[in-house]
């Protein structure tokens, strides 16, 4: 993998598994970790087994984001359980950040027009209020949080988010992988509206059809768009993460990148 591109790249993995078992594989080739935090995980280890971790991905200047945790969240459930439970787990994530003081910290945004939308000026309302306290927690560590894309069918369902919390620095997280499964509209539209804070992408490739997490170039996905319309811009390029959820379609993702790259 070209230096120039491995700057700009993290690659994904559960801490459990990178504690297990791949620390060993980041550290020789100088990977940079997104390293993705669930229940198990954020129940199950201790801050001095964070550390560790850390300390050794820091002993090759290795760049650090994480992944909070997602499922069975909400935080712009109507429920106010629901959002208790959440801003907890959010909490537990904040120690994790104290640990590792990551760039960044990928939340999923969360919304489904099918579950929400009789309820959809309570969602952003409640929303705002998790994003703005977790936002503000993070910029205590000089860590940006980044919303990203899941379920939501176009940019307008979250529009409102980005917009109440612009003063805090929060950015979109465009995934590819996800907008191409169960987004209905097209790619330009995300980035015409949600470009403007446009702070982190997540690679994976599909058929279309489900969040098949393959290597890029095994699905169906076409990738040249995104790269022409990000290396027009004359910019620096945002923070990209591969998600492979096999090891076999990490190195076939890097030589992608490699023929695609445009900076």
């Amino acid at each position: 993998m070209k230096n120039k591109i491995k700057e700009h790249i993290q690659v994904n993995a559960p801490f459990s598994m990178l504690y297990e078992d791949y620390l060993p594989l980041f550290m020789e080739h100088g990977i940079n970790p997104e390293i993705g935090f669930d229940a198990h995980s954020l129940d199950t280890y201790t801050p001095s087994q964070f550390t560790a971790v850390a300390e050794r991905l820091r002993e090759k200047a290795l760049s650090i984001t994480l992944h909070g945790p997602f499922s069975d969240l909400s935080p712009g459930s109507p429920d106010p359980g629901i959002r208790d439970w959440t801003r907890h787990r959010f909490e537990q994530t904040i120690k994790a950040v104290e640990c590792f003081h990551p760039r960044t910290v990928v939340c999923h945004a969360g919304y489904e027009g099918k579950r929400y939308n009789d309820v959809r000026g309570l969602w952003i309302e409640k929303s705002l209020e998790i994003w703005s306290w977790f936002a503000e927690k993070l910029e205590n560590s000089n860590c940006h949080l980044m919303i990203e894309n899941t379920y939501e069918e176009q940019p307008e369902d979250i529009q409102p988010i980005f917009e109440g919390l612009e003063d805090l620095g929060v950015g979109f997280c465009l995934d590819m992988g996800h907008q191409a499964a169960f987004g209905k509209a097209p790619l330009e539209a995300w980035l015409k509206i949600l470009g403007p804070y446009l702070g982190q992408i997540h690679l994976h490739d599909n058929h279309g059809t489900g969040d098949e997490h393959l290597a890029l170039g095994k699905g169906t996905i076409d990738f040249a768009p995104l790269f022409q319309k990000l290396g027009s811009g004359g910019k620096e390029p945002p923070i990209i993460t591969l998600e492979p959820h096999r090891e076999e379609d990490l190195w076939p993702s890097l030589q992608f990148l490699e023929r695609v790259w445009p900076w």
